[in-house]
C-alpha cells in the first residue's frame, strides 16, 4: 500500500469531521453572540476554525511520518506504539480514581453508564491536556531506553546518522501535542470543569448550574446584583434564578430592593423581565414600603447591565477559555473594583501551558539516550525529577500570579523560560557528545 494512502484517508476523515463539527460550533457561537451583543466577537468567531484545524491534526501527523526517511519512520513506529500504551494506561489509571469519586453520584441517576459516558466525553479535552505531557515523558524515556539497551542508537550513529536526525520524530510529536493542547486550551478544556459539575448535578437530580451565588456591583449606576444561580446554558438566554437587585441613591442611602424568582434579558429590546417579583422602597426614618399589584413579568428598561456583565464574575478564571477571559478583562479594565490578577494569569497560562509538551520532550530526549547500561536508570530518574519540578514550579508561580505577588505574564511563562533554557542546554550537550550527568551533579551540592 502506498504510504500516501494513510494521510489521504486521515485528511478525508478529518475534513468530514470538520464539516460536521465546524458548523455546529459556529451555531453555538452565533447563539452566544445574539445573547451577548456587547462582547468582542472576533475571539469567539475563531472557535469553528480551530475545531476544523484540530480535526485535520491527525492528517498532519501522518503527513510528517510519510515525509520522513527510513530511520525517522522506524523510530516513529517504536515511539507511537509505546505512546499509545502510555496514554491509554494513564487514562485508565486516572479514570479508575476519578470514577471512584463520582460513582456514588452517578448511581443516583439510575443510568450509570449513560451519565459516565456523557461525563467523560465532556471532560475529554481537559483529560488530554492534563495527560499528554506525562505520556510523552514516559513513552520517550522507554523508547530511547530500549533502543539504548539494544545498542540500536550506537548502530544508527555509526552509520552516519546523527542524534539530531534520531530525535526529530520526538520533536515533531511534541510540536503536534503542543498544537493540540493550544487548540483545546482555547475554549474546551477549561469549560470541561463547569460541564462536569453540571452533569453531576443532573445525575443527582439537581438543577444543572454553571455557578451559584454570583455578586456583581454596577458602581456607576449604584446597583448591586445578587444572583442565586445561573444554568450552564445561560449563553442561550436561559433566565437567571434567585435574583436580588439593590438600588442606592447618589448619597449612598438605600433606595429600593427588588427580589425575583427569575430574570431574563432581551437582546432585541435591551429590557429586563422579572418573574415572581417583590419590590420594596426605602426611605430614611420610615419603614420599607412594598409596591403592590406588581405585573408579572415586571419589565424594566434603561438599565445598562447585561447578563454577560453579571455572569462573568461568577465563573472562576480556571473555567474560562480565551474568548471568555477576553470578555471579562474588557468588562473589568484596570482601576475597577475587580482584581484582574487571576484572570490575566490564566489568560497567559492558556498560551504557556502547551509548551510543556515541547519542554518535556527536550528534557526527556537527552537524558533518555545513554551509551551504557548503568546510566539508563539515572537518566530516567533525572528526567522524571526535572519534569515533576517543572510542573510543581508552574503551580507555585500560578498561585503567586493569582494572588498578585507576581506579574501575571511572568507567573505563566517563568517555568517555561527556566526549564526551557535548561532543556535546550542539556539537548545541546547531548548533540555535542558531552557528558550530561556530570554537568547536572555540579548543580547538586555535595555532602561534606
Amino acid at each position: 500500500m502506498p504510504r500516501a494512502i494513510i494521510p489521504l484517508i486521515l485528511a478525508i476523515a478529518g475534513g468530514l469531521a470538520a464539516v460536521r463539527l465546524g458548523p455546529a460550533e459556529h451555531a453555538l457561537v452565533r447563539r452566544h453572540l445574539e445573547n451577548f451583543p456587547e462582547i468582542e466577537a472576533s475571539a469567539h468567531l475563531l472557535r469553528p476554525w480551530l475545531v476544523a484545524a484540530l480535526c485535520l491534526l491527525p492528517a498532519l501527523g501522518s503527513f510528517c511520518y510519510t515525509c520522513g526517511g527510513t530511520l525517522a519512520r522506524y523510530v516513529s513506529r517504536q515511539f507511537l506504539s509505546i505512546f499509545a500504551i502510555s496514554l491509554s494506561t494513564l487514562f485508565i489509571i486516572w479514570l479508575i480514581g476519578d470514577l471512584g469519586d463520582n460513582l456514588d453520584d452517578l448511581k443516583q441517576s439510575g443510568k450509570v453508564v449513560n451519565f459516565a459516558v456523557k461525563l467523560y466525553t465532556a471532560r475529554l479535552p481537559e483529560i488530554l491536556v492534563m495527560l499528554l505531557p506525562y505520556a510523552l515523558l514516559l513513552s520517550i524515556l522507554y523508547c530511547l531506553g530500549r533502543l539504548s539497551r539494544s545498542r540500536e542508537i550506537v548502530a544508527m550513529i555509526q552509520t552516519g546518522r546523527g542524534l539530531a536526525r534520531l530525535t526529530t520524530p520526538f520533536l515533531v510529536a511534541g510540536l503536534l501535542a503542543a498544537l493540540l493542547c493550544t487548540g483545546l486550551n482555547y475554549q474546551w478544556a477549561p469549560g470541561a470543569v463547569a460541564a462536569e459539575s453540571a452533569i453531576i448535578n443532573e445525575a443527582k437530580g439537581l438543577d444543572r448550574m454553571a455557578a451559584e451565588y454570583v455578586r456583581y456591583r454596577n458602581a456607576s449606576d449604584r446597583r448591586l446584583w445578587m444572583v442565586g444561580a445561573f444554568p450552564p446554558d445561560y449563553q442561550q438566554g436561559v433566565p437567571l434564578r434567585g435574583v436580588t437587585v439593590i438600588q442606592e441613591r447618589h448619597d449612598g442611602s438605600l433606595e429600593s430592593i427588588l427580589s425575583a424568582e427569575t430574570a431574563t434579558w432581551s437582546p432585541e429590546t435591551r429590557k429586563w423581565s422579572f418573574h415572581g417579583t417583590r419590590r420594596r422602597f426605602c426611605k430614611a426614618g420610615a419603614p420599607p414600603h412594598f409596591q403592590q399589584d406588581l405585573p408579572d413579568p415586571l419589565t424594566i428598561e434603561g438599565w445598562s447591565e447585561t447578563p454577560a456583565q453579571i455572569i462573568r464574575p461568577g465563573l472562576p478564571a480556571t473555567q474560562l477559555g480565551i474568548p471568555d477571559l477576553d470578555d471579562w478583562l474588557d468588562a473589568n479594565p484596570p482601576g475597577t473594583w475587580a482584581s484582574r490578577g487571576g484572570h490575566l494569569t490564566q489568560w497567559h497560562y492558556r498560551w504557556a501551558q502547551p509548551f510543556n509538551c515541547l519542554i518535556v520532550v527536550l528534557l526527556a530526549t537527552p537524558l533518555g539516550i545513554v551509551f551504557s547500561r548503568r546510566a539508563t536508570s539515572g537518566g530516567v530518574a533525572m528526567a522524571i525529577f526535572l519534569s515533576a519540578g517543572m510542573l510543581f514550579f508552574s503551580n507555585v508561580c500560578l498561585s503567586f500570579g493569582d494572588s498578585g505577588h507576581l506579574h501575571p505574564a511572568l507567573a505563566a511563562w517563568l517555568p517555561n523560560i527556566v526549564f526551557g533554557i535548561l532543556a535546550l542546554f542539556l539537548f545541546q550537550r547531548r548533540l555535542a557528545g558531552r557528558p550530561i550527568h556530570q554537568t547536572l551533579r555540579k548543580f547538586i551540592p555535595s555532602q561534606a
